[in-house]
Formats: C-alpha cells, sequence, structure tokens
C-alpha cells in the first residue's frame, strides 16, 4: 500500500516509503491540490490493503481483480468520479498499463449521454428530451462498457425518429469531453507562426512522433493508448492519423486506433474495428456484433476530433463524418474545412 513503510524493500504487496513519496511527489507535480493529493494516496492505500487480503499486489494484479473491485465499490455506493480518478492515477504510476486503460474505459465518458440530453433539450426543446431520455437509466459509474451500448443505441433510435439528420448532427457534434481552448494554445501559437498549413502540419506530426518516442522510452502511455515501437513507426509513416493532411480546403484527419499495439496485430476485420474504436459507449457492440448502433452517432467523435481546430483557427469548423468503425470502416476518419480567411 502508499503507507510509509519502516524498510525501503516491497513486501507482500506494499509498496515502500520512496514509492510512495514518489507517487505523492507525482500528483503535487501535476498541480493537484493537497486535499486531491491526500485522497488519491488515501484511495489507492486502501486498494493495495483490497489486494492484500487476498493474496495480491500491485505486481500480480490483473483486470479482472481491478473488475472485481471496482465492483464492490459500485455495491458499496463509493463508485464516485473522484476515487476512480484516483485509482487511474496510481495506476498509472504503477505502470500497469493494462488496468489503466481499463478503468479509464469504464468511466471516461459516463457523463457524455447525459450531456448529450442537455444539449438536446437547448436545440430542440426540453419535451424532445423527455421523448428521447425518457426510462432510460444509466449504469453505475465504473460498470464494463459492454453495459452502455444498448443504451445508446436506444438513445440514437429515439432522436432519429424525433430529430431532423441535420438537427442529431448538430446535437452530437460537440465538445462533450470539455477540453478547453487553452489546451491548445500552444498549437494556435505554432500555426500562427508558421508561413503555412501544410508546414504547421508537418510540424505537429514531427511533434506527435516525438512524443510517442518518449513514450516508449519512458515504458508510459499516451492518453489512452499503449506506445511501441511499431505504433511510433505506423504513426510515423502516415501523417494524417492524430494530425492531418490538407488537401484544397480541408484538412483530413484519421484517429489513432484505440488499441493501436491489438490493432496492428490483428488479422480479423471485426476485431480490428473494435481496436479502431475509441467510443466507450459503443465499442463493444462491435465487436459482439450487437446491437446495432446508428453510426450517426459518430459525429460525437467528430465533435472531439474538431476542437482542436476550432481553438488554432479561432473560429468553429465544418467537420464531415467520412470513415468509422461503428459504419463498417477500419479506421475512423474526419474531414475539417478551412475557414475562409485562414488558409495560407
Amino acid at each position: 500500500m502508499l503507507k510509509a513503510q519502516k524498510t525501503s524493500n516491497v513486501h507482500a504487496g506494499k509498496v515502500s516509503m520512496s514509492k510512495a513519496e514518489g507517487f505523492r511527489k507525482r500528483l503535487q507535480a501535476r498541480g493537484l491540490s493537497p486535499e486531491v493529493v491526500d485522497f488519491s494516496v488515501g484511495a489507492f492505500e486502501e486498494f493495495e490493503d483490497y489486494l492484500e487480503k487476498r493474496g495480491k499486489s500491485l505486481e500480480s494484479l490483473n483486470v479482472n481483480d481491478l473488475k472485481r473491485y471496482v465492483s464492490l465499490l459500485i455495491k458499496e455506493k463509493r463508485n464516485s468520479e473522484e476515487r476512480l480518478d484516483a485509482l487511474a492515477r496510481g495506476l498509472a504510476f504503477a505502470k500497469k498499463n493494462d488496468e489503466f486503460i481499463y478503468l479509464l474505459g469504464t468511466y471516461g465518458a459516463y457523463n457524455v449521454l447525459p450531456d448529450i440530453g442537455a444539449r438536446l433539450a437547448i436545440i430542440a426543446g426540453e419535451k424532445a428530451r423527455l421523448r428521447v431520455f425518457e426510462k432510460l437509466g444509466l449504469p453505475a459509474m465504473g460498470s464494463p462498457q459492454d453495459m452502455f451500448p444498448p443504451l445508446t443505441a436506444r438513445i440514437m433510435k429515439r432522436m432519429e425518429a424525433e430529430l431532423s439528420p441535420e438537427m442529431c448532427r448538430q446535437i452530437l457534434t460537440w465538445n462533450y469531453h470539455g477540453i478547453p481552448a487553452e489546451a491548445f494554445k500552444e498549437a494556435k501559437k505554432r500555426f500562427e507562426k508558421a508561413s503555412s498549413i501544410d508546414e504547421y502540419l508537418k510540424g505537429e506530426h514531427k511533434i506527435l512522433v516525438n512524443v510517442m518516442k518518449d513514450c516508449v522510452k519512458q515504458g508510459g502511455i499516451w492518453y489512452e493508448q499503449q506506445i511501441t515501437p511499431s505504433v511510433v513507426d505506423f504513426v510515423k509513416a502516415n501523417q494524417e492519423i492524430t494530425t492531418g493532411i490538407r488537401n484544397g480546403e480541408w484538412i483530413y484527419v484519421t484517429k489513432i486506433p484505440y488499441a493501436p499495439v491489438q490493432f496492428l496485430a490483428e488479422k480479423d476485420s471485426v476485431k480490428k474495428r473494435y481496436y479502431a474504436c475509441h467510443c466507450q459507449l459503443a465499442r463493444t457492440a462491435i465487436r459482439d456484433g450487437k446491437p446495432r448502433i446508428s453510426p450517426n452517432f459518430c459525429y460525437c467523435s467528430a465533435g472531439f476530433v474538431k476542437v482542436k481546430f476550432d481553438a488554432v483557427f479561432g473560429e468553429p469548423v465544418e467537420v464531415k463524418l467520412l470513415e468509422s468503425a461503428l459504419k463498417g470502416d477500419m479506421r475512423c476518419r474526419f474531414a475539417i474545412k478551412i475557414p475562409k480567411g485562414k488558409m495560407k
């Protein structure tokens, strides 16, 4: 556990004093408040105590162990986002990458469906929201991903019956992860200094590849993606991945697969699409072949892609959904229209 020990040795799954202090310092370096740091350390201590009582340790931890613990938190109604965040921080620090990625996948998009409902009410009215979301219970935070696609499928079926295609796209194409424009201030500065959009995009791709190379050296992950030398080579060979390539007045962007290591190794087309898909609310429907979810739901992903370009260009941009794993494609691909007056 993350308590200070009298010895610096790892024993019975407990981390050493130096490792506990390292975790605390990592959180402090990220600028987290003392309250959040203390809570995170304490929550992870509880988790390690749980493992120790079952003859397990961080070293022997696997995804199934984590599933059982999260199920216990749900049963005890202690599955708050704050606690799950604390567990995720501890798993990342301990370099338990598979477990970290699994945990984020259970709650990272938890608020998206309610937020879609709130935006639907703004655009189409409260009565329309009630007709779409009536009697739809949301699984508990931390529930396995496969509990969400049936709900997503019902919401999309009702939305498309209630609203026009244009209105559905307008509602879904939004920044549902709440990424602030400030997150892209350095990218905006680089765009303003670049002599052309092509030069800017090429530079962004070089930065991305270098960041991924550093991830490999550190044995860590990039957002929710496990990065290996093969993944770096895959991204390096195609500037369109994450960064984008301009063709005329459009910038074409392909999302990096959600699970790039598995995606590159997989031969089965269905599993490959499953590994490509990022959406925690829909991806297991690809793997399982059911339920059918309207591929228009992927405009939510289009909204995520356009956020950076909104910030870089300083105004909302038009985005088109070209391909998606949910539609049956092997990649998720989008087109961003360069606003008038921003071409250079």
